[in-house]
């Protein structure tokens, strides 16, 4: 399984990139509203940095200007993936864009039909919003192994991107499942390397090799 960050904090992406286990990068215009600049510049940054995919989203919602957003953040980089939202001009627009080449994360997924109608668009990536689903009571991993059994059933290319994603087990439950990728926020990334007994473990064996004398 691949993993992403979800981020518009350059210093996030930086320490997370410089850890080598990050294969991309999403953003959404509330991660990048925060960041105060300017959004083309600030996706060329993440572009230039992160040696994968990196999802910038369309602000409109109507089907000629999401094709015009969508060219417009195509041309940053070769790096870049279209976030679409996962309506029907969205996915209109998706169907094009996928005949021009250019990749798609369709995004905001919150039911297994909903996701159906975006693989058979052409969607590259597919968005389902697991923590907001368990937020109001329902199931978002279970949403996730709907879109993985279809995607399998019927032979789908578009990678099942899991989203929304709010503690470790979350990652783990995606990885069983099967998804193709989850993206993180970065405490989450950053919490997937912790145990207590790992640093019990590690504190020990320092411990016992400070007070062996030896020399490495």
């Amino acid at each position: 399984m691949q993993l992403f960050l979800d981020s518009a904090d350059m210093s996030e992406i930086k320490r997370a990139d410089d850890w080598g286990v990050i294969d991309g990068i999403t953003t959404n215009p509330s991660l990048a509203a925060e960041q105060d600049r300017p959004f083309d510049k600030l996706v060329a940054e993440i572009c230039d940095l992160v040696e994968g995919p990196v999802s910038a989203e369309v602000v409109a919602t109507e089907y000629d200007q999401i094709m015009q957003e969508a060219r417009q953040l195509d041309d940053i980089s070769e790096h870049i993936v279209v976030k679409v939202p996962l309506i029907k001009q969205g996915l209109k627009a998706v169907d094009e864009l996928s005949d021009e080449g250019i990749e798609t994360n369709v995004t905001l997924n919150f039911q297994a039909n909903q996701g159906l109608l975006a693989m058979k668009a052409g969607a590259t990536y597919l968005s389902p919003f697991i923590g907001r689903l368990d937020d109001r009571g329902q199931q978002g991993l279970q949403l996730v192994e709907q879109l993985t059994q279809i995607k399998h059933n019927y032979g789908f290319e578009t990678d099942i991107l899991a989203a929304s994603i709010r503690h470790p087990d979350h990652v783990l439950q995606c990885s069983l499942i099967g998804a193709d990728v989850a993206t993180l926020p970065f405490e989450v990334l950053e919490s997937l390397y912790d145990h207590p007994l790992t640093d019990s473990g590690l504190a020990g064996f320092l411990e016992d090799w400070e007070e062996s004398g030896l020399e490495i």
